[in-house]
């Protein structure tokens, strides 16, 4: 047997591991990174494709664990604070671009990845502001170590402030880039926090949509941009939880699996982090996604800390 076909075997059996119940979403991330860094990703591309359709089956499996009620409520909740944070976040990533000097639309997909979703976000905004590929890469490269590092110290954060569930699911909807690391982080706090992080994300993932055709119309590009799929998949999840109360078992059932698929999805996601990732980041741009991103964390924390926003 070949080493790389031992690498491969000890690389899928880490994964399964990580549909252990013991085994809680920092450590798989954790356990992908060194993987990938001390031996490198075996899977390469594969393990990226798969990681993102996981993720996306893992959220519309969430679904099953809310109400639609719950689901309008968080999102009719949050509804005011999310547009006033997306628009400064936007504002105070562009200023801090200029300062530091990052490449405009390099500044401009890290404000808009740090401001909505992550990744997601960044991939629906490059074509229409026509970012090229370099820059594309830096921005998600800086967005996904950012992510990393935020299902690492969030949590620890928020036991030391000693954040509620629900008000540290809120916190990690509105200061956490991705949707993955944002339920990672949350699934720590228990179903309440990870209930209202998942609908808080998703409501502001909605948001793609508007500010990209926003930013298309002002550039006058002809780039659309659609609601993704699986946030469809997520209400849908709801509302058949919803309408179905009595096989609420069968729903639970299918709301735990999609935890655990979660969390085998984050071993993936962590073995994404490669050293040509850590070399596609300079240093202007990661200094601009750090300082946003702290400076989003630190006043989205007071807020919830004050109840500013939140119950």
């Amino acid at each position: 047997m070949t080493g790389e076909r031992v690498q491969t075997i000890v690389f899928l059996l880490l994964m399964a591991a990580c549909g252990w119940p013991r085994i809680d979403a920092a450590v798989a991330l954790t356990a992908g990174m060194i993987f990938s860094l001390m031996l490198g990703n075996p899977l390469g591309k594969i393990s990226g494709v798969w990681a993102k359709r996981l993720l996306q089956l893992s959220v519309v499996g969430l679904g099953f664990g809310v109400g639609i009620g719950q689901v309008l409520r968080e999102g009719q909740h949050s509804i005011v604070y999310t547009i006033v944070s997306i628009s400064l976040t936007l504002l105070v990533g562009t200023l801090i671009g200029r300062w530091l000097r990052v490449e405009a639309r390099t500044a401009q997909l890290i404000s808009f990845g740090t401001a909505i979703c992550g990744g997601s976000a960044i991939a629906a905004m490059a074509p229409v502001i026509k970012a090229k590929s370099e820059e594309v890469a830096v921005s998600l490269a800086t967005v996904f170590l950012l992510n990393a590092l935020a299902l690492l110290i969030f949590p620890v954060i928020g036991h030391w402030a000693a954040l509620q569930p629900a008000a540290f699911g809120l916190w990690s909807a509105l200061a956490i880039h991705d949707t993955s690391s944002v339920v990672g982080a949350a699934s720590t706090f228990g179903p309440v926090a990870l209930a209202t992080a998942t609908t808080v994300k998703l409501t502001r993932a909605l948001w793609i949509t508007p500010c990209v055709l926003a930013y298309a119309a002002i550039r006058k590009s002809d780039s659309k941009a659609a609601v993704p799929l699986f946030i469809l998949g997520f209400i849908a999840a709801a509302i058949i939880r919803s309408a179905l109360p009595q096989q609420a078992l069968v729903w639970d059932t299918l709301a735990f699996a999609a935890r655990r698929l979660l969390v085998v999805t984050l071993f993936l996601i962590g073995a994404g982090v490669t050293r040509e990732t850590l070399k596609k980041v300079g240093f202007r741009p990661m200094l601009q996604g750090v300082t946003l991103w702290v400076i989003v964390s630190v006043v989205t924390l007071a807020a919830v800390v004050f109840r500013v926003i939140g119950e």
